[in-house]
């Protein structure tokens, strides 16, 4: 998945000597936990790992402190809507989250306004 533009790509080349092709995000499983600004590799992953679940949300201690948001960067990161997601996930099942939000996500939470007490909007 392409997840970020042309100016943005060039804005971390430029700044970090990146090469373009190893910026874009294919998700921590595709990945291994690694990407150019995790040098040292996903902590959340290794934890997935280690207790031998598929996903975050099929732990005993789901959520817990790995996926806590912080103010720090809401702005530039899209992790409360991974926590989201995994709720979803956790209360509906992955084959039915996929059948009801395949394709929508990344529409709604990258041109969809929030309202408050209504959630998103198209």
């Amino acid at each position: 998945m392409d997840n970020l533009t042309d100016a943005v790509a060039e804005s971390v080349h430029v700044k970090w000597g990146v090469p373009k092709d190893e910026i874009p995000c294919k998700g921590c499983l595709r990945q291994d936990g690694k990407h150019f600004h995790l040098p040292e590799g996903c902590a959340t992953l290794d934890c997935v790992k280690a207790k031998g679940v598929e996903l975050c949300c099929d732990c005993n201690d789901f959520p817990c402190a790995y996926l806590a948001p912080t103010a720090d960067g809401a702005a530039q990161y899209p992790h409360n809507i991974k926590v989201y997601n995994l709720c979803r996930i956790n209360k509906i099942g992955l084959e039915r989250w996929i059948e009801e939000e395949a394709g929508q996500i990344r529409g709604k939470y990258f041109t969809g306004k929030f309202i408050m007490g209504r959630g998103q909007a198209d």
